[in-house]
Parts: structure tokens; sequence; C-alpha cells
């Protein structure tokens, strides 16, 4: 089941679109073992999918299918729109309101949901994911919000410095996604790829050594994909701060929907630790 909602949200201050997957019955449900999807008090795992620059709401239905394996694994899926904001909150200072696009993606967006579907807000639960600026996103809502999701799949990228990816988007790549990037070159302009000394990894490390909740971290990447350092190097910190983190890399894809539909299959299917049906209870 399909749903399109939109609201007004005090984050944004404006109207927003949201599109949602609720699992409902399909032909081969009873083959499969499912349990009825129409009793009382019935809810669903529920994963947060966060699309990336220059997209919307309706990319994942658009360009993947995102709709058969929700239905297949009987997980809701909320699909927010962040346009091109980086899921980040813009200065206080913004005339006439301040686009708060974090604070709606980490706080609101999860309040609004679970008061309106019947999605469960249990850690066991919850997911989230995206790809390129959506996995930053991802990245974030994993770092911050370990005590309320449970793992993330992470899709070329990681938590990574939006102007380090925009400036190495800006090289001579000719609108190209399997590039080379110039790490000398990064270097020397005093850019990293992922900072060490950023709030989100020093909270990382942070939530490590204070033994707090840590989500388990599933990243995938195309070989050819330019980003690909960008996520090797989120990788490695995640790593030895002591994170449970699975990495895929994919010879001979790029910065692509077919390798992110791969990705999506193989989450639903193997990796996210979901229960593939509805809970009763």
């Amino acid at each position: 089941m399909l749903v399109k909602f939109n609201f007004l949200s005090k984050s944004l201050m404006k109207q927003t679109n949201v599109t949602m997957i609720l699992p409902s019955w399909t032909l081969f449900d009873g083959a499969k073992g499912k349990a009825e999807s129409y009793l009382p008090d019935t809810k669903f795992q529920t994963l947060y999918l966060f699309h990336g620059g220059t997209g919307d709401d309706s990319d994942y239905v658009n360009f993947s299918n995102i709709v058969r394996y929700a239905e297949d694994h009987k997980i809701a899926v909320i699909m927010p729109c962040g346009y091109n904001s980086g899921y980040e909150n813009t200065g206080e200072d913004v005339l006439p309101w301040p686009s708060r696009y974090w604070d709606y993606i980490f706080e609101e967006l999860p309040q609004v949901c679970a008061s309106m579907f019947p999605i469960s807000t249990k850690r066991e639960d919850t997911f989230v994911a995206g790809l390129s600026m959506g996995s930053i996103a991802a990245t974030k809502w994993a770092i911050y919000g370990g005590e309320r999701c449970c793992a993330a799949l992470i899709m070329s990228g990681g938590g990574m410095e939006t102007s380090a990816i925009m400036f190495a988007v800006n090289q001579d790549n000719n609108g190209s996604t399997n590039f080379s990037v110039d790490l000398d070159m990064l270097a020397s302009k005093g850019i990293r790829l992922a900072d060490p000394e950023s709030d989100l990894f020093k909270t990382a490390k942070r939530n490590a050594q204070e033994d707090r909740p840590l989500p388990k971290i599933f990243m995938s990447c195309g070989g050819d994909d330019f980003i690909r350092v960008f996520a090797c190097a989120s990788r490695d910190l995640l790593k030895d701060y002591g994170y449970d983190v699975t990495y895929d890399e994919v010879p001979g894809y790029a910065h692509e929907w077919d390798f992110w539909d791969l990705s999506l299959r193989k989450a639903l299917n193997e990796w996210l630790p979901i229960r593939h049906d509805i809970i009763l209870k």
C-alpha cells in the first residue's frame, strides 16, 4: 500500500510531502507463511529511507523496487522529502523562518508517523537507510539516535563533509560519477574525507567509549563510484571506534540506481535484522 501525505511541519515551517509504504495483503502471503495483515493492533517494523541530492520523497518509488521489497518483507518504509538540504538545520537568522531539516527527520517525522500509522517505535524494530546525501542523514541518525534504531544501511557514502564532496564533484569530472578523487589535491586544500574532529565522529567515539547502544552498520558502495574513498574513510573510523560495520563493494557499479536497488534488496533479504513479517500483539 503506497501512502502519500502532506502536513505542516513545525521544524520546516512549511507544508512538506512524505511517501510511505505500508505492507498490505498479497496473493502469496499464505504460501510464504505470512501472518494475517488486517488484525487489530498490528504493527510494522519501520525503515526510514532518505533520498540523495536533487531528489525528493518520490525517488525510491520511481527508481527502485522498494514497494515490492517492503511488501515482501512486511516492513513499513518512510521516505521524507529533503530536497538539497543535506538534512541539516539552516541558521536561525534565515527569514522568514529557518528550515530545520535535521530536527524534522530526527524528531518531528518519527513522532508524527508513530502517532498516525501502525508502526513500532521499539529499537529492535527501527532501521534507517540512505544513499549519497541521504547516507549522511542515515549515518547521523545511527550515531545520534543509537538508542532508537538497531541498524543502518549506508549506501554510497557515510559521515562525510558535504563541502568536501562538492569540492570533489566540481573538479573536472564532466558530470560522470565514476571519476577518481585526487586525494593529494584534497589534502593540499586541507579537506578531510571524514573528519574525526567533527561533532558526528566525536559523538560516535564517545558512544563506544561509554558503552552506549551502537547500531549495526551496513555500508555498500560501487567499485567505480567517485564517492568510494569518502565511504571507506567513514567505514574505517567507525570500525576503529568499535562499531560493527559490514562493508559490501560491488565492482562495475558507479553512483547509480541499479546499484542502490541491488543494495536495498540485499539489505532486506540478508543484512538487516528484520522479522520478514508483521508484529502481532
